[in-house]
């Protein structure tokens, strides 16, 4: 869906900055599917102009024309304080095809750069790619990751890096700050516009709603209150949770300083520039129902329109509660699932909470055993249960193995049947830190083998994937910390 809104207060014209002698770092045939690009033998586009395009070189490719590039104007709030405007810094919208809008990120200089170069390098370029097609493969709604184009361009950050452009998908990009920058200017005629853009192309149920934007912000937080409880399920930690960085369909974007769970920590940082631990693992729903707020506040100019202020702001606070009940039942679900409990007990809650506490006491390796859990059968005595010796407290630990047996015992669902179901909810593989590092390391080296082997794992994280084991095992202890920041 292309971007519509026109004008010197919603966007500008942008052309993207060349970079001099591109070359394929990264490129997903599957999304190159979505948008109809032809795929030759080798696993790149038969059409060797994408390359050109892809790295912001040229805006036409067969039939395909890119002539009207924009940047975007956004505003929002950064940890927790109003920043005022902001916009697409370093990304800059193509186009769409086929009804998804594709964006380069890192082609150069925008009217919203502000001190910035517009640029990306190739480390944080390699992260985003990883993490888009791991995180749809998991399920989880998100951008997707179309190519990483490299350049030996200089470009200076902590140290000196390479330049690279990674090219990403969505239906739209359309996020929280939009409807912020206009309530901000109180430019009520944008914000309207820009909400009835949203009803049309992606929640057309909300105009059979005698109050279409209430609709709208609900189903805008509800979209959002799922997807954080999904990143909680697989230990998803986002690391700048910014009301920019809210995606208004509800989508996981602008990956920078991510991470995922190695050892359980329930407070664990991924980003080191948060200091205050504002976007902390245990604290992402709270954040994201905060950035609910920061939406709802926006959108208080077009419930006006048909509302007194004080019934607006009441019929807002009053869809502000729905958030953590959709939350709470969608977490619950999910773990639920991960237990492989397919039916519904009042002490399931407690049984989970009481689990993840005496993981976060021992730092056990949240992908690995919740995968090994699958193992376990109804008749399984805990003293036989290996997992146990990896837990401080043997005593606490088999008494709730004990409490876990029983449950399944409460299930009619038999053990094959429950495996298979944990280990299509349970992945074995994720984007580890140390594992994007690896292949870091390796493509600074012009070498992008490991970038490719880890494309192809992290496609089908449910899998066995006999010969490539090793992907599962948790970081070695020189890479437990691996330090991410902003610029990542």
């Amino acid at each position: 869906m292309p971007f519509t809104l026109r004008g010197d207060d919603a966007c500008q014209p942008t052309t993207p900055t060349p970079i001099p002698n591109p070359y394929w770092v990264a490129f997903s045939p599957a999304v190159a599917h979505l948008i109809k690009i032809e795929i030759g033998e080798d696993g790149l586009p038969k059409n060797g102009d994408w390359l050109e395009v892809l790295a912001g070189n040229q805006l036409e490719v067969g039939s395909v024309d890119f002539s009207t590039p924009i940047s975007t104007a956004y505003s929002g709030h950064q940890f927790g304080v109003w920043a005022g405007q902001l916009g697409d810094g370093r990304a800059i919208l193509l186009g769409d095809i086929n009804g998804l809008e594709i964006q380069l990120k890192g082609a150069g200089k925008t009217l919203y750069s502000r001190m910035g170069d517009g640029r990306a390098v190739l480390r944080s370029s390699i992260r985003e790619f990883l993490c888009s097609e791991a995180m749809h493969a998991l399920g989880i709604p998100t951008s997707r990751a179309l190519a990483v184009v490299g350049s030996k361009q200089a470009i200076r950050r902590e140290t000196l890096e390479t330049a690279a452009v990674c090219s990403r998908t969505a239906p739209s990009f359309i996020r929280i700050g939009h409807f912020e920058h206009f309530a901000s200017t109180q430019n009520i005629v944008r914000l309207k516009e820009l909400a009835d853009l949203l009803i049309a192309r992606f929640y057309p149920e909300c105009t059979i709603d005698p109050d279409p934007y209430l609709s709208l912000f609900k189903a805008i937080s509800t979209r959002n209150a799922k997807l954080v409880a999904k990143w909680q399920s697989v230990g998803f930690c986002h690391g700048v949770l910014n009301s920019d960085n809210i995606s208004a369909l509800g989508l996981t974007i602008d990956y920078g300083p991510f991470g995922f769970l190695d050892q359980f920590e329930i407070d664990h940082i991924c980003n080191h520039s948060d200091q205050g631990g504002r976007y902390a693992y245990h604290r992402q729903p709270q954040v994201m129902h905060w950035n609910m707020a920061c939406l709802a506040s926006a959108m208080l100019p077009l419930l006006e329109l048909d509302h007194s202020s004080e019934e607006s702001q009441s019929l807002l606070r009053t869809a502000m509660e729905d958030f953590p009940l959709v939350y709470a039942k969608e977490w619950q679900h999910l773990f639920r699932s991960k237990l492989g409990l397919q039916l519904e007990q009042e002490d399931d809650i407690q049984l989970i909470e009481r689990l993840l506490q005496a993981m976060h006491d021992s730092k056990i390796d949240y992908t690995n055993f919740f995968r090994s859990l699958s193992k376990i059968k109804k008749d399984t005595l805990p003293s036989y249960i290996l997992q146990r010796n990896d837990f401080i407290d043997r005593e606490n630990i088999d008494r709730w193995f004990t409490d876990y047996i029983n449950r399944l015992q409460s299930e009619i669902i038999d053990d094959d049947s429950r495996r298979d179901l944990m280990n299509r909810i349970n992945p074995k593989y994720i984007l580890r830190n140390h594992l994007a590092q690896a292949a870091i390391e390796k493509a600074q080296q012009d070498d992008f083998s490991e970038v490719t082997t880890l494309f192809k794992i992290l496609s089908n994280p449910f899998a066995e994937q006999e010969g490539f084991e090793a992907y599962s095992n948790p970081p070695p202890l020189m890479m437990q910390k691996i330090a991410v920041s902003c610029s990542s």
